[in-house]
Order: C-alpha cells, then sequence, then structure tokens
C-alpha cells in the first residue's frame, strides 16, 4: 500500500509562532489595548496584508510605509530567541513513515528559519512551499494542489494536517482529507477529523488510511 503524502502547515501546527507573531504586532503598536489571546485566534491563519488592514481599521490608525518590515524584524528576533514546537511534534516526525512537506502561508525565510530553530528542519529538507511563492493564500486551494504536484501526488493521495479554519477550508477546495488540530479547543471545521494531541495523529492517519 502506497502511503498517503502528508500536508503540514507549519505556524500553529508544526510550531508555536502564532502567538509570537501576534506579541510582535502588539509590541508594535502600543497604545493599542487589544487581547493577545483573542488577537491570535482572530487572525489564525490569515495572510499578514489582511491582518494589517484589519488592524489598521480596528484600531483606527494608519500604519506606516515600513511597518510591515520593522514587524517582520522583530518577529524574527522573537522566533530566533523563543520558538518552540507545539507539543510532541518531534516525536511524531520521527513516527511517521509518510513522506511529507511544508505548505504555509508565511514567506520561505521565516519558514526556514522557524524549522531551522526548533530543529526539526531535516525533516523536510527542501519540500517546503509558500504561498509568497505561488501568489495563493488559504482558503484558495492554490497552494496545496502546487504542493501536491511538486510532490507527485494527485489531492486525493494528500492529507492536509492544519490548524486553522482557512487552511482545513483550503484543503477541502483542493479535494484533500484533512486533520485539524486544536490543542487549546476553538471550534472544529465539520470537513476535519480533529485532534488535540501530536501523539495522536498517528493512530488518525492509520484511521484515514483504513
Amino acid at each position: 500500500m502506497i502511503l498517503p503524502c502528508l500536508i503540514f502547515d507549519m505556524d500553529g501546527t508544526l510550531v508555536d509562532s502564532e502567538t509570537l507573531g501576534n506579541r510582535a504586532l502588539l509590541d508594535l503598536l502600543p497604545d493599542w489595548d487589544e487581547d493577545l489571546a483573542a488577537m491570535t485566534e482572530r487572525y489564525r491563519g490569515e495572510k499578514l496584508a489582511r491582518i494589517l488592514v484589519d488592524i489598521a481599521q480596528r484600531a483606527g490608525v494608519t500604519l506606516p510605509d515600513d511597518f510591515e518590515a520593522r514587524y517582520r524584524a522583530h518577529a524574527a528576533m522573537l522566533i530566533a530567541r523563543e520558538l518552540q514546537t507545539m507539543p510532541g511534534v518531534p516525536a511524531m516526525l520521527d513516527q511517521l513513515p509518510h513522506r511529507r512537506c511544508i505548505a504555509s502561508s508565511g514567506p520561505p525565510a521565516k519558514i526556514r528559519q522557524a524549522l531551522a530553530a526548533t530543529g526539526i528542519a531535516a525533516h523536510f529538507g527542501e519540500r517546503i512551499y509558500s504561498a509568497y511563492d505561488v501568489g495563493s493564500w488559504k482558503p484558495d486551494p492554490g497552494l496545496f494542489l502546487h504542493a501536491a504536484a511538486q510532490m507527485g501526488r494527485a489531492p486525493a493521495e494528500c492529507i492536509v494536517i492544519e490548524d486553522s479554519e482557512v487552511g482545513v477550508a483550503a484543503a477541502q477546495a483542493a479535494g484533500m482529507r484533512c486533520c485539524q488540530y486544536l490543542p487549546d479547543g476553538g471550534t472544529p471545521h465539520p470537513h476535519a477529523l480533529v485532534f488535540d494531541d501530536m501523539g495522536q495523529l498517528p493512530f488518525l492517519l492509520d484511521k484515514l488510511a483504513a
């Protein structure tokens, strides 16, 4: 039996970067009174350009032209200093025999920095696909379809591992099965197999294969 190809999201799925990214935003907006946890949930899986438009509208400010560049630099510093994998990810990756890749909405440099900082880069090698390279952001299925094509697999032969609602929607639109990682609760997507512990993933994959 040919094992399915696993397409992993990165932020909030493999690495605990969502909180750091939103903290970096708040650090640059000291006068905006926003709850970090609520902000993290609101922007989970979203494209940065859409996030910045929403922040400007909600905070009633005009962000300076260099805001994105300053944000990227500050977030990179936090990632280098504090980023960790999500609990159980290294052991899970060691256990799975499947071919796997990453399909992330983040820029390629951010993906590579996060993988190196957390010590899991060797599990993916050059099999890293960014929305910035293909010009397609979730919930559009383009990024997942590109990843499948690069891996030489049909959509039906792929399983997406995601945490965000937009990511699950992209997997559904691509015709791929999906496991949704919700370690802290949240709203499960009706078209995903939901789990809250990375140690459960190998068993879920066996269930899908059956």
